[in-house]
This record gives C-alpha cells, sequence and structure tokens, in this order.
C-alpha cells in the first residue's frame, strides 16, 4: 500500500532541504503531535507512536539532492518504508512524502487515515521548519 501525501512547496534548494532530511536530530519537529518518547542522533532515530508501536528508523537508500529514505530497524509492526522526494525547482524545492507499506487488507483500512496524516503533517511541518 502506498500513501502520498500531498507536496510542500519550499524556497530553499534542493541541496539546503536534503541537508536539513539527512539528520534525524532535525525530524522530531517533523512528526504529528501522537509521536511521543522521541530520542535521536544524526543517523537514527526511535519513538512512540501513542497507543500502538515503538519504532526505530534508520536512513535506507539517499540520492544526494534527490530522495531520502527511511527504514525501520530491529522490530516493527509491519514492513514499511518512508521516503522524501525532491524535486529542484529552481529557486524552491518540490518535496513529496510518502509511505509504502505490506499490510493485509483489514489492517490497511484501518492505518490509512494515520498513514496519511503521518505524510501530510511531516510535508507541511517541513515547510514551516524551513521556511
Amino acid at each position: 500500500m502506498k500513501i502520498e501525501g500531498k507536496s510542500a512547496i519550499i524556497d530553499k534548494s534542493a541541496e539546503d532541504v536534503y541537508q536539513f532530511l539527512s539528520n534525524f536530530n532535525h525530524y522530531e519537529q517533523l512528526m504529528p503531535e501522537q509521536i511521543t518518547n522521541w530520542n535521536s542522533d544524526e543517523k537514527s532515530c526511535s519513538f512512540t507512536i501513542q497507543g500502538m508501536a515503538s519504532i526505530q528508523l534508520a536512513f535506507g537508500n539517499n540520492e544526494p539532492y534527490k530522495k531520502v529514505e527511511l527504514l525501520p530497524v530491529g522490530k516493527a509492526p509491519f514492513s514499511f518504508s518512508l521516503h522524501a522526494i525532491l524535486t529542484d525547482m529552481g529557486t524552491s524545492t518540490k518535496v513529496t512524502v510518502y509511505l509504502d507499506a505490506d499490510l493485509n487488507p483489514m489492517l490497511a483500512m484501518m492505518a490509512k487515515r494515520p498513514m496519511e496524516n503521518l505524510v501530510n503533517v511531516m510535508a507541511e511541518n517541513l515547510k514551516k521548519a524551513l521556511g
């Protein structure tokens, strides 16, 4: 199941946006309010989704100035990847956040709205953080 959020236009270069997204210490300000117990360093983070699960993330296959990929480390409630796709628009950058999750149909129905919220809030908060 792929859930794509609304794109955000950020008045920064793709290089600036990529540098920001390449450090997990910046991600706490991008997360929705349901995220608690945040812990991070530059290369990884861990947190709890209120009432659900604890998750640890690390970077996957990043492409400088084009894509940032976040992958779960250790035990996760389901297999997923979180991506930020950067499109250089000259003086600004278009960022699209999407989540790709391997869920059975029942879990997919229950998880769709929270996942849509996550990708949309991350894009909105990225715009605020870098605006």
